[in-house]
Order: structure tokens, then C-alpha cells, then sequence
């Protein structure tokens, strides 16, 4: 049978316990407890970790934001039924709208284990609540912005393709414009007589390397 009161941690454990309860913000618990009893209607006394451990008050405040979220809520006092309270609350916030990353475990209040978590995902919900129109006399959360689409012409994706196109290698995107056919004659401008002169095979291969046109 799992165990799930554990004595006090030692050692890198109770390090870590500690630098996460330093993160703890009291103010925001404050806002939070004025705020889920504001929305739910039900006291969650002193002990702001030991009112919602049950899950009884998560699980309500749930049903409160989405109707029928949680059909069953288990008021005994068997530790397994406050477990499937926080799994039936941490499913509901999920379909909800939130994050897995912003979503605490429920040992993370159970256990007592990482309240500031806990207070993370409340405040996550908090203001996915105030994303979706809900209102309240505590001013708590930041509302979502709005996802912004951006809408391009045809024109403009066009174009678009093309940049990426010549950055990746291919030259359907290129012009000839201003290149000489294969097998046309090329010119050289001459100063002294303000005339294009052809270039002669000659001249060509010395360009190109060969010394086929040279003469000694």
C-alpha cells in the first residue's frame, strides 16, 4: 500500500524544498484564497495548503469556471478519494485550456511537496478564467492575448517563394535578363575608336587559360 505521509527531508531533498519555498509568494496566496472563495462560495480556512488538499474546493472551483467538468466529487476522508479529487481537477484544467508545463502534481499539494507550483497553476487558471469573460472583484490573473493570424496576398506569397527558393539553390525564381546566349558573339569595346570590336577565338582562349592562341 502506498505510504503517503513521508517524514522530514534531508539532505539535497531539503535543499531543494527550500529554495522552493522561498519562491512562495504569500501576497499572491492571499489574492488566490479571496479569489476561489469569491468564484466557489466556500471557506478554505487558515491553512491555505490543508483547505485544498482534499480537492473538494479545486473540484468545485473547476465545475464554477466549466459546468460539469467533474461529475463526481469524493467527500471522504480516505486519502485515495483526496487523490482522485487533485487527478480529477488536474484533468479538468487541462481540458480547460491550460498547459501541461503549468500544472502541478498532486503529491506537488498533497504532500505538501511544491506549494509553489500549486500556486502557479492557480494562478494560470485564474487568468485563463479571465480570458474567457469571467469577472470578479479580485483582480487576479493577466488575461491571454488574443492569437493574431496574419493574411498575405497572392502577390506577396509569390514573391515569398521566390527569396526562399533562391536561397535554397534553385533558379526558377531568375531572370535571363541581360545574359548572353550560347554561341553569340561577344563584343570589346574599343576606346580609342568608340567601337565594339569582336573577340576573336584568340582572345577568348588567352582568357580562358590556353595559350592555343599565342604566338611567339
Amino acid at each position: 500500500m502506498a505510504q503517503f505521509n513521508k517524514g522530514p527531508a534531508y539532505g539535497l531533498s531539503a535543499e531543494v524544498k527550500s529554495k522552493i519555498a522561498q519562491k512562495y509568494d504569500l501576497q499572491k496566496e492571499e489574492e488566490l484564497r479571496f479569489w476561489i472563495e469569491e468564484v466557489t462560495g466556500m471557506p478554505i480556512g487558515d491553512n491555505f495548503q490543508k483547505g485544498l488538499k482534499d480537492g473538494v474546493i479545486l473540484c468545485e472551483l473547476i465545475n464554477k469556471l466549466q459546468p460539469d467538468s467533474i461529475k463526481k466529487i469524493n467527500h471522504s476522508q480516505l486519502n485515495w478519494h483526496k487523490l482522485e479529487n487533485l487527478g480529477n481537477f488536474i484533468k479538468a484544467i487541462l481540458n480547460y485550456g491550460l498547459k501541461p508545463n503549468d500544472i502541478f502534481e498532486a503529491n506537488d499539494l498533497f504532500e505538501n511537496g511544491n506549494m509553489t507550483q500549486v500556486q502557479t497553476t492557480l494562478l494560470a487558471l485564474a487568468s485563463m478564467a479571465k480570458t474567457k469573460g469571467l469577472d470578479t472583484k479580485v483582480d487576479i490573473g493577466v488575461k491571454y492575448a488574443d492569437k493574431q493570424e496574419r493574411r498575405f496576398d497572392d502577390e506577396k506569397m509569390k514573391a515569398g517563394q521566390c527569396v526562399i527558393g533562391l536561397q535554397m539553390g534553385t533558379n526558377k525564381c531568375a531572370s535571363q535578363a541581360g545574359m548572353t546566349a550560347y554561341g553569340t558573339r561577344r563584343h570589346l569595346y574599343d576606346p580609342k575608336t568608340q567601337t565594339d570590336k569582336p573577340y576573336d577565338q584568340t582572345t577568348i582562349s588567352l582568357q580562358m587559360g590556353t595559350n592555343k592562341g599565342a604566338s611567339q
